[in-house]
C-alpha cells in the first residue's frame, strides 16, 4: 500500500532545545508551588487517558505553564495484528485535549493475540515487519493528524532472522512513513553493551534533521549466566558513558530537546532537576554548533 499519509500531518515545534523532566504525581505540588526553571515536561499518555478527576486536572494546571510532550508504552504498533482502535481513540481524545508538542511511541511490540506483555520487546528487523510497523505508524499518524516520534529500543536479544540493522529499519520507517525519531541515547549505550557493536557508529548513522528529541536515563547491569547484562530500567543517575555518548550526540547534531526519564526508585525533584540541568550545560556548549538541517517542505514516501 501507499505510505504516503493522506492527511496534512502538523509538525510540532513547541518543545524548546533544552533539556526536561518526566511528570511524576509525587512532584505535582511541588513543580506548581516552585515553578522550576525546566524546559519542559513529559507524560506518559497511558497515565492520563481519563475524562476529567483529579489527574487530568494536575495535568492541564501543568499544561498552562510548561511546554508538555506524551510519550505512549501501550499501543504495540509491532504487533502483528491491528492496532486497538480504543486506544488510538483514546489518545486521539487526550492529544487534542493537550495539544502536546510532541507525541512519540516505540519500536517495539508488547501485545500478542491478546496477552499484553509489561515490556516493550524489540522487533526482528525483517521486511515483513518493516511493513506492518510502517502501516500503523501511519494509522497512528492519520488518526492524530500529526508526525509523531518514534523511539529506537533497549534490547536483550537478537533475532536470528532479522536482516536490516537497527539503525537501517529506524531509518526506513521514517522514510516510508514521514515520522520524526526519538533516540534514546541509553537504549543505544544499552544495546550496544549487550550486543557488542559501536554506540558511537549507531548515533553517527541518524540523521540530525530527523531527530526531534533525546531520551538520556540511568540503566542497572546484572549478571545471568557469567554475562553482564545492562537492563535499561531508569532508576538511577545517568553514567559517564552515557553522558559521553550524549555530548557527542548533540556535538554531531546540534541542541534537541533532551529528556531526563526515571521511572523506578523515582527521587526527590531536586535531583532531577540537578539532572536536567547537567543536560542543559552540554546543551549550551554546543548552541553555537547547531548543525541541524531545516525540516524539508515537502516529504514523499516511496
Amino acid at each position: 500500500m501507499d505510505q504516503q499519509a493522506q492527511t496534512a500531518h502538523r509538525l510540532e515545534s513547541p518543545i524548546p532545545a533544552r533539556a526536561g523532566i518526566g511528570l511524576k504525581a509525587q512532584h505535582y505540588q511541588e513543580i506548581l508551588e516552585t515553578q522550576p526553571d525546566i524546559g519542559w515536561l513529559e507524560v506518559h499518555s497511558e497515565n492520563y487517558m481519563c475524562q476529567g478527576g483529579p489527574t487530568h486536572n494536575w495535568l492541564m494546571a501543568m499544561r498552562e505553564r510548561f511546554p508538555i510532550s506524551m510519550h505512549g508504552v501501550g499501543l504495540s504498533l509491532g504487533s502483528a495484528g491491528p492496532l486497538d482502535k480504543n486506544h488510538l481513540g483514546r489518545l486521539r481524545t487526550l492529544e487534542q485535549s493537550l495539544e502536546p508538542g510532541a507525541v512519540s511511541e516505540h519500536l517495539s511490540w508488547s501485545i500478542a493475540d491478546g496477552v499484553y506483555l509489561n515490556d516493550l520487546i524489540a522487533l526482528p528487523y525483517t521486511e515483513e515487519s518493516l511493513d506492518i510497523f510502517c502501516d500503523h505508524v501511519v494509522q497512528m499518524q492519520d488518526t492524530l493528524k500529526r508526525r509523531v516520534l518514534i523511539e529506537n529500543p533497549s534490547s536483550y536479544l537478537r533475532y536470528e532472522h532479522s536482516v536490516i540493522p537497527e539503525p537501517e529499519f529506524l531509518l526506513a520507517v521514517a522514510e516510508r512513513t514521514d515520522c520524526r525519531i526519538l533516540l534514546d541515547v541509553n537504549n543505544v549505550y544499552v544495546s550496544a553493551k549487550n550486543h557488542g557493536f559501536d554506540p558511537i557508529d549507531y548515533i553517527n548513522q541518524i540523521p540530525g534533521e530527523l531527530v526531534k528529541e533525546i531520551h538520556m536515563a540511568g540503566h542497572s547491569k546484572t549478571v545471568i549466566g557469567g554475562r553482564t547484562i545492562r537492563v535499561d530500567d531508569h532508576g538511577s543517575p545517568i553514567c559517564d558513558a552515557v553522558w559521553d555518548l550524549y555530548n557527542h550526540t548533540i556535538a554531531l547534531m546540534g541542541p534537541k530537546p533532551t529528556l531526563i526519564e526515571w521511572d523506578s526508585n523515582i527521587p526527590e525533584l531536586g535531583v532531577l532537576l540537578g539532572e536536567a540541568a547537567k543536560a542543559d550545560r552540554v546543551l549550551d556548549q554546543h548552541r553555537h554548533t547547531d548543525v541541524t538541517k531545516p525540516e524539508p517542505q515537502h516529504a514523499h514516501a516511496r
